[in-house]
């Protein structure tokens, strides 16, 4: 998108530039390849639209523009979107950008009228105000798309809140826990994600429309009408700060890069959980693939795609942080840069979402696999140690060296803790009872673990009816 240094441009859209009287030659070819953003920024059609209807708007309510020139803009606005979405709309890269190309179309219908549209503004105010509206459209739909998949997770939860599942540190077995336990520490993660969306929203929410190139404009316009009729909680205070300002996108692809992390995350969990090493889950056929050499291969390729996405994401960040580092105030055709990451970044996260959605509500899950896991690795030696602090009274290194001695033996006699004799066990401990008994075992284990926030399949259930109010209402 061009800069634009003049408050009133009036643009043909017929000469071999659009700059005005400033140049006699029209742009080379390779500088109109390297010029034109209309190939992306035309997905900001409605964006722009709306915001020309409201600057139209406020000049005539501001007498700066007839009633008549008013209402023949919006209604030329309106007959140039209808086009757009029909898609019977000619883009035209000598027209370099959304901005003109509405403009030019715009005098085709109605004339010189159009021309005065442009009044009290640049592109660099417009262009600003198209893509906070974007980005903050994004991401709303990014917190409706973020409630679904939290939605397909509680769900799921519910349904397992009882079934237990080997809990991992280091990826070692560690102690039981209950797979509705699992999967509302997602519910967790895409929380924050939704608090980031929305705090995201708050921040950016300030019209930079009015600021015009850079210092403002001399015309009486009336900044908080058109910050309001946009949908805006005020304008921007500084006209310098306005058109320089990217913060919102670089804000919206941090957002971006945190979730492309959590979803990375599950991604990873689903591709170790299909592997037949593990077996816990069967990805439906929807989200799966098969080897174009191998024919007894499934694939858990969405899995592998939305982990491999999140690289994509990240690398948006890091374009548009280095495009910003180094730009004085103000507008620099360097943020050019910025539309690009933000639509396919924003694309990106929108896909990954919606297919994990998908796959939480279509996996299956193997839960004998699952609970005959969850026993491997002495995963009861905790709550074994636990015991002895609790009803023998031992401190707990105490407690930890003679949980590692009763390990050690059923390791070597190749049992499982609650399968070691009472009178085996005494030899190590001779205050031992049978009472150890109740806790050992990955069912007892799981039970017992009625802590805020523990594992207890009591306790799941409770944080699912607080997750669908906190989350889902």
């Amino acid at each position: 998108m061009s800069n634009d240094t003049s408050n009133n441009d009036n643009t043909t859209g017929t000469t071999s530039t659009i700059w005005g009287g400033r140049f006699e030659a029209g742009p080379s070819a390779i500088m109109e390849e390297i010029n034109a953003s209309i190939g992306f920024d035309k997905r900001l059609y409605a964006q722009d639209i709306r915001g020309s209807r409201a600057h139209a708007q406020m000049l005539v309510a501001q007498g700066i523009l007839t009633q008549a020139d008013g209402k023949a803009i919006t209604e030329g606005l309106e007959a140039v979107e209808a086009e757009i979405v029909a898609g019977t709309f000619q883009f035209s890269r000598a027209l370099e950008d959304i901005h003109m190309n509405v403009e030019s179309r715009l005098r085709e219908k109605i004339g010189d009228a159009a021309g005065r549209l442009h009044t009290a503004r640049s592109r660099n105010d417009q262009v600003a105000t198209d893509l906070k509206l974007w980005v903050r459209d994004a991401l709303d739909g990014l917190d409706n798309a973020l409630k679904d998949l939290q939605g397909a997770l509680i769900d799921r939860a519910e349904e397992h809140a009882g079934t237990v599942m080997p809990g991992f540190t280091h990826l070692q077995a560690a102690q039981p826990v209950t797979l509705g336990h699992h999967l509302l520490a997602y519910v967790e993660m895409l929380g924050r994600d939704r608090s980031r969306v929305r705090d995201c929203r708050v921040r950016m929410n300030e019209c930079p429309l009015g600021a015009a190139a850079l210092a403002g404009t001399s015309f009486p316009i009336d900044r908080n009408a058109t910050a309001k009729a946009l949908g805006f909680e005020g304008p921007t205070q500084n006209s310098l700060d306005s058109v320089s300002d990217r913060d919102f996108a670089l804000e919206y692809l941090s957002v971006l890069s945190i979730l492309s992390v959590h979803l990375s995350r599950m991604a990873e969990e689903m591709v170790i959980w299909a592997s037949q090493q593990f077996g816990f889950i069967r990805v439906s056929d929807d989200f799966s693939s098969g080897s174009s050499i191998m024919p007894q291969k499934r694939n858990p390729d969405a899995s592998e795609l939305v982990r491999g996405k999140a690289g994509r994401v990240f690398g948006a960040l890091m374009g548009l942080l280095t495009v910003m580092k180094g730009l004085p105030l103000t507008y620099g055709k360097d943020m050019q840069e910025d539309k690009e990451p933000v639509f396919d970044a924003s694309d990106t996260a929108e896909l990954c979402v919606t297919a994990m959605t998908g796959m939480f509500k279509s996996v299956t899950f193997n839960v004998e696999r699952m609970k005959a896991d969850a026993g491997k690795g002495f995963t009861t030696a905790t709550d074994l140690a636990d015991w002895l602090v609790r009803v023998l009274g031992k401190p707990f290194r105490d407690a930890h060296h003679v949980t590692g001695a009763l390990v050690k033996m059923a390791e070597d006699k190749g049992l499982n803790l609650e399968d070691l004799a009472l009178a085996d066990m005494q030899s190590v401990d001779a205050g031992l009872t049978d009472e150890i008994f109740t806790v050992l075992g990955v069912d007892n284990s799981v039970s017992s673990r009625t802590s805020l926030g523990g594992t207890a399949p009591a306790n799941v259930l409770a944080q699912v009816a607080q997750a669908r109010e906190r989350f889902l209402k």
